[in-house]
């Protein structure tokens, strides 16, 4: 059997047909095989790098949120801004702007029923995206913008309701409750001393969730 030359083009084809196929088909409703025959290729080299479709679905995950780090990175790098707290602002605000960020946000929406989905996605925030906003929260509390004194506690308890709390799709919400706990999200922010929840970022959260149609229709 001839060997594949270029794997790594092998498995970026094989993430990429997935994600479409996991986002317009839904996760349930998409089978291996269905993976095989978009991608044209042999079940031996879809199983040569995967096991199952569960562990397809994690690396199609870990490729965004490799994505998104990387992006962070680049803003915290590039942002130009008065203080700190107007840097993290502008940063936190992009994030929740750019479309590629969010390219899988509708695929992940359907698995937030999923227990294990959620915890590891609570572990995710906790391990890997609390600790930079916690630097950037400790950046600003030496040029006073930002003044909490537990800037890692600041930022974990942040994206624990941003990401879990605030979710309309796992709580089954509508809009003006989903607007109220961002209200609320806002003002204790601003209690902790991180005042980083703006007005133009509740209405980007408010409008992305409303995207992926995650409100549960008035009664």
């Amino acid at each position: 059997m001839a060997r594949n030359k270029y794997p790594e083009q092998t498995l970026e084809q094989i993430l990429n047909v997935s994600a479409k196929l996991f986002t317009e088909k839904g996760f349930e409703k998409t089978s291996i095989q269905d993976i095989i025959d978009e991608l044209g290729m042999s079940k031996g080299a879809i199983y040569h790098h995967f096991k199952s479709k569960e562990d397809i679905l994690d690396a199609v995950m870990e490729k965004q949120f490799n994505y998104a780090a990387q992006m962070m990175d680049d803003l915290i790098q590039h942002i130009q801004a008065p203080n700190v707290r107007e840097k993290l602002i502008s940063i936190l605000e992009n994030v929740v702007a750019d479309e590629d960020v969010h390219s899988i946000d509708g695929l992940l929406s359907t698995q937030m029923k999923n227990p294990q989905f959620v915890v590891r996605g609570i572990k995710a925030g906790v391990k890997h995206d609390a600790p930079i906003l916690a630097q950037i929260m400790a950046d600003g509390k030496q040029d006073g913008s930002i003044i909490t004194d537990y800037p890692i506690e600041c930022a974990e308890v942040f994206l624990l309701l941003v990401n879990i709390w605030i979710n309309p799709t796992l709580f089954d919400r509508q809009t003006n409750e989903t607007l109220n706990r961002l209200k609320f999200l806002q003002q204790m922010m601003r209690l902790l001393g991180a005042d980083i929840v703006s007005d133009n970022l509740i209405q980007k959260i408010v409008e992305h969730h409303n995207k992926l149609g995650g409100y549960q229709p008035n009664e």
